[in-house]
């Protein structure tokens, strides 16, 4: 029963870990529209995409018993490819500055993981330190990545807006978190559990401000509607003033 209630949730925890990695979608597609990824930061990205590659290496057999923890491997599998996807949209809209920024950060994280992959593959020789090593690194990299919105939230308070703090990523990332620490302690696997005991908390503080601030968005899109009808207005108005001038114009010299 214990069995079937884990693997129910790992379901679970995949179906709302794939809405929350797919998430950015409409987040990158408004970057490919505008031509520039604005005041968006791929930090984010990054920092989920080391979270996939360590968590698809502590759910494969090298680290973990058989395929215990299999769930893990397909769903941050899928996680990788679409963040690698969305670094590379990010990078190919971003400034000069910001392309040196993302791709120091992209070398970094790609550094940390395969000295992960290699020691805990070479040096230790049993399943159990296998999954101590590659789960405190998951550890601190999960933090990082529940932790990184931060900066947004800072921003968020700051301009009293959540433009920048897309709702459905703030929604996902808190079910996700809610279920795959779930599915931790179902399986008494703290390094699954921990990184979420973190990540539920700030989940829901982003609901929190995204509910306080959301009303501030409306205004400032009615305002820019408003704007947007007035010089239409003003515009239809000059151009029938043309029309009537080039009219009288004529009948004149008639």
């Amino acid at each position: 029963m214990g069995d079937r209630l884990r693997l129910a949730v790992g379901v679970m925890g995949n179906a709302t870990s794939l809405l929350l990695y797919a998430a950015p979608i409409l987040t990158f597609s408004r970057v490919i529209r505008k031509k520039s990824t604005e005041e968006f930061s791929c930090f984010p990205y990054i920092i989920a995409l080391l979270n996939c590659l360590l968590y698809t290496w502590y759910g494969l057999p090298v680290i973990s018993y058989k395929w215990e923890n299999f769930p893990l491997v397909t769903i941050n599998g899928l996680g990788i490819l679409l963040e690698l996807s969305f670094i590379f949209i990010y990078f190919w809209f971003a400034t000069a500055k910001a392309k040196m920024k993302v791709a120091g950060t992209f070398i970094f994280v790609v550094a940390i993981f395969t000295i992960t992959a290699f020691t805990s593959a070479f040096v230790f020789h049993d399943h159990h330190h296998r999954k101590v090593f590659v789960g405190s690194v998951g550890l601190v990299a999960s933090i990082a990545m529940y932790g990184s919105p931060l900066v947004v939230v800072k921003k968020v308070i700051k301009t009293k807006s959540v433009e920048y703090m897309p709702f459905y990523l703030s929604l996902f990332s808190f079910l996700a978190s809610l279920l795959w620490m779930a599915y931790g302690l179902l399986g008494n696997d703290l390094f699954l559990a921990s990184p979420n005991l973190v990540g539920c908390p700030l989940g829901l503080v982003q609901l929190v401000l995204y509910c306080k601030y959301r009303k501030n968005v409306f205004l400032e899109e009615q305002k820019t509607w408003d704007v947007e009808k007035n010089n239409d207005e003003k515009t239809k108005q000059l151009h029938v003033g043309i029309m009537m001038n080039g009219s009288t114009n004529i009948n004149g010299k008639c």
